[in-house]
């Protein structure tokens, strides 16, 4: 959170998922609670984590190396490595998208959006 958000404003999106809202995460999150925002969204609002756009990225990044390993430690290292080409301010931008998503998001009152 602080390397994306220096400034202090961070923010973390809970979607309503089970592991978000297990025993363990909501006590993580209370023990947390001053180092960001805890922003909560309805159970019915559309999927909107930038998640899934970064471990697409990673893994793309992993595809594209030769030869292919199956070792865990080489795994851990290609992963890195690949987190480690991101194209500068590739993570700011994805944050900043959740503008959009969110404004989206406010339209339709916590319904699905139309693409």
């Amino acid at each position: 959170m602080s390397i994306a958000h220096s400034d202090g404003l961070g923010q973390f999106h809970q979607d309503n998922e089970t592991p978000h809202a297990s025993r363990v995460a909501t006590k993580w999150f209370q023990e947390h609670s001053s180092d960001f925002r805890h922003f909560h969204w309805s159970p019915k609002s559309p999927y909107m984590n930038i998640i899934e756009d970064i471990r697409y990225a990673l893994l793309h990044g992993f595809e594209k190396r030769s030869p292919p390993t199956c070792i865990p430690m080489d795994l851990l290292t290609a992963l890195q490595d690949s987190w480690c080409e991101f194209p500068q301010g590739y993570l700011q931008k994805l944050f900043k998208s959740m503008l959009h998503s969110f404004a989206s998001l406010l339209r339709a009152r916590g319904d699905p959006k139309r693409y």
